[in-house]
């Protein structure tokens, strides 16, 4: 399974469909830049196992840059268009990235160029795509020169996305690969024919940022599986609807700001729309409010689909519509791996007792540069159990329920965010005497970041300061992760050791919600 197998039958079929402009890539052109691109890595030596990186929104170069990567057995790291430069270089240092394909049109990137090569002393090579900047090679333009044929010793790569680290700090997923032919099966790709069907027939609606590792790695499965990708520039309702009925899409993945999104749009026009060839609709990222999935199944019928699992490949669940009408607000069962509810020492608990959920004999991942926290996933007394930090419970009949993190992982509109770093800027403000940052409960977002702040003087405490630490935020790290509103306190709650009870702190905003994850 891998496009070069659906060049060889069908090159002109479509792999990958810009919705918003019709442009189009087919299988025989993704064929021909994958190996053209696979040379040009080999020619500024970049070997099996070193890695590149990817600063771009949603484009087909995408693509090219992707399987270019995989057929010449790197690492591929995806980096958000929301980091700032500072944030973007610690990546880029931390996975040791050879080679970064950006966007010219980020200010971002003009930041770090500015600051190069001392912000990144080990990349070498940084080109742009979809447009010119001054001083830097076009993708198109570097790769041209070389053949449209495999180089002689490919092997299979695949992408290592980023995480939370024990400081705030993103770490690095990182996968063994396997050594083997770039066409080797995936079981990824399995999973996807298994689950939903996909193959050459499948459309698939890519609505999301494919630098998030679910859009990615979905919309990759289905390319090697032979069908077309249909991938969004920017999500609004409207442009997913046209797109559905314009493509006939058969399958999407969405997260449930987006079904609240859809749901919001009137029923005069929402309904106008032809989705008739909708055959799965796929959710995860974040626990869907009941009503809202309740809607949604009430909307398109019975082919809302769930799954619960993390980058980290350490297990999942799967749900169907019908077994979630028996079963409301579950997850689902295990379909990879074994689940085990465990206490904080490790022992597993009866059916029906909430703890910490491990998963046995999935992926056997690492973060990368981070031991404690490869270890701190482990079960204490099973080293082949792991953890994503969720709580829940399961029931009689093997069906999980999520009730908690055990992480203060915010998951706003189907995106993490690890507030420890927000955490750590506010609290270095000269005006800050403490500070907890948590996820709130957000009608639109699932989670909104919110800032609880001690101020060191009482009388300042008011609408001024909170707008001067949201901007002292924003000006060190992407807004997405800085608080959208501040609360002030006279004192936070903290033990005499120091440590700070934020789950005190986070369950007042949480009292009159049924969860207590959103």
């Amino acid at each position: 399974m891998h496009p070069r197998l659906h060049a060889a039958t069908e090159p002109a079929r479509p792999a990958a469909i810009l919705a918003e402009t019709g442009e189009t890539l087919t299988y025989g052109a993704l064929e021909t830049v994958g190996n053209q691109g696979a040379h040009y890595f080999r020619s500024l030596g970049i070997g099996a196992g070193d890695t590149i990186a990817i600063w771009l929104p949603n484009t087909l170069r995408y693509f090219e840059i992707y399987w270019a990567a995989q057929r010449a057995g790197l690492y591929i790291t995806p980096i958000s268009t929301k980091l700032t430069a500072d944030e973007a270089a610690y990546i880029l240092n931390d996975c040791e990235a050879r080679l970064l394909v950006a966007d010219a049109g980020m200010a971002a990137l003009d930041d770090l160029l500015a600051q190069q090569p001392g912000l990144c002393p080990k990349l070498a090579t940084i080109l742009t795509a979809d447009s010119d900047k001054s001083g830097l090679s076009h993708w198109h333009d570097a790769i041209a020169p070389f053949p449209g044929t495999p180089i002689a010793d490919e092997s299979a790569g695949f992408h290592m996305v980023y995480s939370s680290g024990t400081t705030g700090r993103p770490k690095g997923i990182r996968l063994p690969l396997t050594g083997g032919p770039a066409t080797e099966p995936h079981m990824l790709a399995d999973r996807q024919k298994s689950r939903y069907g996909v193959g050459p027939n499948t459309v698939f609606l890519s609505p999301a940022p494919i630098y998030h590792t679910a859009p990615l790695a979905f919309s990759t499965s289905v390319q090697r599986l032979g069908g077309t990708v249909v991938m969004l520039g920017k999500f609004t309702p409207e442009a997913a609807l046209e797109a559905i009925q314009t493509y006939r899409v058969t399958s999407t993945q969405m997260v449930p700001t987006m079904f609240l999104r859809l749901l919001r749009v009137p029923d005069g026009q929402r309904l106008g729309y032809d989705l008739s060839s909708l055959t799965h609709v796929v959710h995860a990222a974040a626990p869907c409010p009941v009503d809202v999935k309740q809607a949604m199944i009430d909307w398109l019928g019975p082919i809302i689909y769930e799954y619960y699992g993390g980058s980290e490949g350490n297990g999942s669940t799967f749900i169907t519509s019908q077994e979630w009408l028996r079963k409301k607000g579950s997850v689902g069962r295990a379909d990879w791996g074994t689940i085990h509810i465990c206490d904080e020492a490790g022992h597993e608990l009866p059916t029906g007792e909430q703890g910490i959920v491990y998963f046995e004999g999935g992926w056997d991942f690492k973060y990368l540069n981070d031991e404690q926290k490869t270890a701190d996933a482990r079960n204490p007394l099973h080293a082949d159990w792991s953890t994503l930090g969720d709580v829940g419970y399961l029931d009689a009949d093997g069906y999980l329920f999520l009730t908690d993190r055990k992480s203060f992982m915010i998951i706003s509109g189907g995106v993490n965010i690890y507030p420890q770093e927000a955490e750590n800027i506010l609290s270095f403000h000269p005006k800050v005497a403490d500070v907890a940052v948590i996820g709130v409960p957000d009608v639109d977002m699932g989670e909104a970041v919110k800032a609880v702040v001690q101020p060191r003087d009482w009388t300042e405490a008011g609408d001024a300061l909170a707008e001067e630490l949201i901007a002292y935020c924003r000006a060190r790290l992407s807004a997405i992760k800085c608080p959208r509103s501040v609360d002030f306190e006279r004192e936070l709650p903290r033990h005499e050791t120091g440590k700070l009870y934020k789950r005190e702190i986070r369950d007042r905003y949480w009292q009159t919600n049924d969860k207590r994850i959103a």
